[in-house]
Order: C-alpha cells, then sequence, then structure tokens
C-alpha cells in the first residue's frame, strides 16, 4: 500500500510539472508572436512615415521622390513581417529607402528647413525607437523560451510538445556600422 501510494505522488508530481511547463511554454510561445506582431504593426507604421517624409520631399524633387515613393509602396508595408528572417528584411529595406531619401533631401537644403519634412522626420524617428524597443522585447523573450526549450528536463516536454528554438533579430547593418570596433578598441 505504502508502494502504491509513493508512485502515487511521484505520477502527480510528473504529471503536475509535465502541466505547469506546458503552461510555461505556451506563454512564451504567445508571448514571442505577440512581440512579432508589435514589431510588424511598427514596421508598416514607419513604412507610413516613410512615405509621409517621400511625399514631403515630392515638392522640391518631384520625379526623384515619386520614384522613391513607388518603390516603398510595392516593397513595403503590405507584405507580412511575420517571423524574425521578414522582419529583418523589412528593416534592411526601410534602411535603403531611408538612404535613398536621405540623398535627394542633402540635394535640397529648403526642404530640410521645412517644418513640414521636420515634423514628418520626428514621426519617422519615433517609430525607429518604438521598433527597437519592440526588438529588445522579442529578442528577450526569444531568449527565454529558448532556455526552456534546451534546459534539462523542461527540454523534454518541449521535444514532445514541438516546441522549437526561437530565432533571434539581428541588429540592423546600417547601425551596426557606426558601433565602435571593440577589437580594435581592446588591442590598444
Amino acid at each position: 500500500m505504502l508502494v502504491l501510494g509513493i508512485i502515487i505522488v511521484l505520477a502527480v508530481i510528473v504529471i503536475g510539472y509535465f502541466i505547469s511547463t506546458q503552461r510555461s511554454l505556451v506563454n512564451l510561445d504567445e508571448m514571442c508572436k505577440n512581440a512579432l506582431s508589435q514589431i510588424e504593426v511598427q514596421l508598416n507604421s514607419r513604412f507610413d512615415a516613410l512615405i509621409a517624409l517621400a511625399k514631403t520631399a515630392a515638392q522640391y524633387a518631384k520625379h526623384e521622390s515619386e520614384t522613391i515613393i513607388q518603390t516603398i509602396e510595392a516593397r513595403g508595408g503590405g507584405n507580412r513581417a511575420n517571423s524574425p528572417t521578414a522582419i529583418n528584411e523589412q528593416s534592411d529595406l526601410l534602411g535603403q529607402m531611408m538612404g535613398r531619401l536621405n540623398v535627394v533631401v542633402e540635394q535640397y537644403p529648403e526642404l530640410k528647413a521645412s517644418e513640414l519634412y521636420i515634423e514628418a522626420q520626428r514621426g519617422q524617428k519615433e517609430y525607429e525607437e518604438k521598433v527597437r524597443i519592440s526588438r529588445m522585447v522579442y529578442n528577450d523573450t526569444a531568449t527565454k523560451m529558448n532556455r526552456m526549450v534546451r534546459q534539462w528536463p523542461s527540454s523534454i516536454v518541449a521535444s514532445m510538445l514541438h516546441f522549437d528554438i526561437k530565432d533571434y533579430l539581428k541588429v540592423d547593418e546600417e547601425h551596426k556600422k557606426s558601433y565602435p570596433n571593440l577589437d580594435e578598441a581592446f588591442k590598444k
């Protein structure tokens, strides 16, 4: 009778752990999906802000800005960014479009002084900051998820329920170029 009681207690503990771990994994998985969705919303807002900037620039440089607007609308905001790879691709595209727009703006100093352009640029920077924060939230959540998927004994439950490691979002290559080279700094 004592052995049967011990077996029942152990079974309850194992089942309780399994249920608890499954709930934690589902919670983290949903948090990752939510964070990706938030990033997608922010990226679409950034595309809208970029189009507003380009339309403001169109008043000064009609042909160049129309080309940029058409490119942004064709390749940008309508695409789904529901995976780290798609988000990284959209971020790279935004960086390229912003670079092209900056080249146009440099040719027209009066555009840079325009209140409408300054306001549109503020909006663009606001969305960039929101995307940056959303990326950090996603990567933090993915780290927690990846730990549970990889660490024993939760890895057993994760593999049984087909939870996989989440990919991380990469650093924007344009921003990475502006970072100091730490390897060179430490050699000195």
